[in-house]
């Protein structure tokens, strides 16, 4: 085996090693659910997943995607491929940016840094897994795309990248930021092309926007909430050098606030700083143009929320969809790439000027070093990556209301839980996608942030609609009331903080929330106007999928006639057949 060959099985290795060691506990089976990741056992194909619901399509495609994928594959199992091949995968792409000129330990350094930063932690602890796939997939689509540039062939792996890249919004314009910056010196024809691509990557969640037009603005104070944060005594400028800065305290790493945050800056900056002339000189222009562009937006996006949160806020108030810039350290990721192969360039600088047994000590130690900064992320961020067991009551819930008409309500009306079977730590209600039943309906739930006591208004127009309804005098009205919006069945969750001031709704009583239903009630109603999702909506959305599966279809049909052509071209003439020759 080659020396090049034993240094690429390594690097895989190592890869594997970092995302194992990240994940820890978060790989055992059960249900792993904190904060925005939730994912229920045989997730359905909902009219939320498809994008028909009422809310924002925060979830498409995502849900669509493992609603589909969790047929072939068990959903617990599926949810750690997704984590564990992300980091792993992440790592060999920014390990291929530096190219075999590089030096193995800058390459092994390079990896370690982009599995290992405070992006990935404080990500991984929010639960937004769909955009930790777009930071995996990133340096291979700023790869596959130089490759398509150069060899002017399109690479039927960027056609799988690209939706995989595109699971949110955010993560979706993370991946077009990368591809069409890549592919900045290839021509107005294939820029061309590119735009199409990522119009076909993103199709679902913009039609579905562009159908929710009407309510896709946001509560301009939301702004400020999630605008780039200082950490500890870091500025968050500063932060945002070592890819932190996040807004929700809670996630943010304990040692980024003390002398350590400090420290990450100076070493951290200082090997970059340090290896860029070494990088810029063995790079070609046109990759250090995509590297050093993704990096400008990322970093230009992130200090925007900083600097005019009001610009951002009244932007995202008036303007349909421009709040999905408003999370400040989230566009962080676009930095990640450049960061890392500058830090690895500059460890291989540093160690040029070392010999023997010194030179092997520090090259261990630099690799290490983005572990040693950051201790929390190991062992599944401290523990906060624990496994747990949902209620049986959700899926007795499910299978009563499994042929109910309408749509199902969730109460209290707030967004988030800390319920005692996971462990007290906070999490997206996952009653919203366990009770998810046909694409002709969808669940009716508080999208109202709630940020250190302070509501931020959500966008869903039923839920206001909802509120409503329940504020009527009487059960009996309140159960007219929301039968005639297309309310089903009302689930309240007995164990969540205000469930005691749900209001009571007549109807039928499928689960009273005693005995092994202990924890959720459920109320079927009566005389139901079921909501007609319209033809209209049916013929944008199917568009917009078909635009989407169009990728990955696409890809195997690539790799079908080129091989095919391959064969043909390989295959011996058969005996007796002459090949006629060709004209002159």
């Amino acid at each position: 085996m080659s020396r090049r060959r034993v240094e690429e099985v390594a690097l895989v290795a190592w890869s594997v090693l970092l995302a194992a060691v990240t994940l820890g506990p978060a790989l055992a089976p059960g249900a792993l659910e904190l904060r925005d990741m939730v994912w229920v056992p045989d997730l359905r194909l909902s009219g939320d997943a498809l994008g028909f619901g009422s809310g924002l399509p925060r979830a498409v495609p995502s849900d669509a995607v493992v609603a589909v994928l969790d047929e072939a594959v068990r959903g617990e199992l599926l949810q750690r491929l997704v984590l564990f091949c992300g980091l792993a995968g992440g790592g060999l792409g920014v390990a291929r940016l530096l190219g075999p000129a590089a030096a193995t330990v800058a390459r092994f350094a390079a990896v370690t840094l982009y599995v290992w930063n405070a992006w990935v932690l404080e990500r991984l602890l929010m639960g937004q897994w769909p955009v930790l796939v777009g930071c995996a997939v990133l340096p291979w689509v700023v790869l596959g795309t130089r490759d398509w540039a150069g060899r002017r062939r399109l690479s039927p792996f960027l056609l799988v990248l690209l939706p995989l890249g595109s699971l949110s919004a955010s993560a979706g314009l993370v991946t077009a930021v990368g591809l069409l910056l890549s592919l900045h010196d290839a021509g107005r024809r294939r820029l061309g092309g590119a735009l199409l691509l990522v119009v076909a990557a993103n199709a679902p969640w913009i039609a579905s926007g562009l159908l929710h037009a009407a309510d896709a603005t946001s509560d301009p104070r939301a702004a400020e909430v999630f605008a780039l944060h200082r950490e500890g005594g870091v500025p968050a400028p500063l932060a945002a050098l070592t890819l932190g800065g996040i807004w929700n305290a809670d996630v943010v790493p304990l040692e980024r606030t003390g002398l350590l945050g400090w420290a990450a800056l100076v070493v951290l900056c200082g090997l970059a700083a340090a290896g860029a002339g070494v990088w810029w000189r063995r790079t070609s222009s046109p990759l250090r143009t995509a590297l050093v562009g993704c990096w400008c937006v990322g970093a230009g996006l992130a200090l925007l929320t900083w600097a005019a949160p009001g610009v951002v806020g009244w932007a995202a108030a008036h303007v349909p969809g421009a709040g999905v810039i408003r999370d400040g350290a989230r566009p962080l990721v676009l930095c990640a790439p450049l960061l890392a192969v500058l830090v690895g360039s500059g460890v291989e600088l540093v160690l040029r000027r070392l010999q023997g047994p010194p030179r092997v000590v520090l090259a261990v130690a630099a690799v290490l070093l983005p572990v040693a900064l950051l201790p929390s992320l190991a062992w599944g961020a401290g523990g906060s990556l624990r496994p747990t067991t949902l209620p049986a009551a959700y899926a007795e819930a499910r299978d009563l209301l499994a042929d109910g008409q309408g749509d199902v309500l969730l109460l209290p009306l707030s967004s988030y839980r800390a319920p005692v079977w996971n462990g007290g730590r906070p999490v997206l209600d996952p009653l919203a996608r366990y009770l998810a039943r046909d694409p002709g309906s969808s669940v009716v739930a508080s999208d109202v942030l709630v940020v250190d006591g302070v509501p931020l208004a959500g966008e869903d127009p039923r839920v206001a609609s909802a509120a409503g309804a329940l504020a009527a005098t009487s059960p009996e009205l309140r159960a007219r009331g929301l039968a005639a919006i297309g309310i089903g069945a009302v689930v309240t969750d007995l164990a969540a903080p205000g469930a005691e001031r749900a209001p009571a709704v007549a109807g039928d009583v499928l689960l009273d929330g005693t005995g092994p239903s202990e924890g959720l009630r459920v109320v079927s109603l009566h005389h139901v106007q079921v909501r007609e999702v319209p033809i209209a909506w049916v013929v944008v959305m199917g568009l917009a999928w078909v635009l989407f599966l169009a990728l990955p279809v696409g890809s195997v049909a690539l790799v079908a006639v080129r091989r095919g052509a391959w064969w043909r071209g390989r295959r011996p003439p058969r005996r007796g057949v002459r090949e006629r020759p060709r004209d002159v």
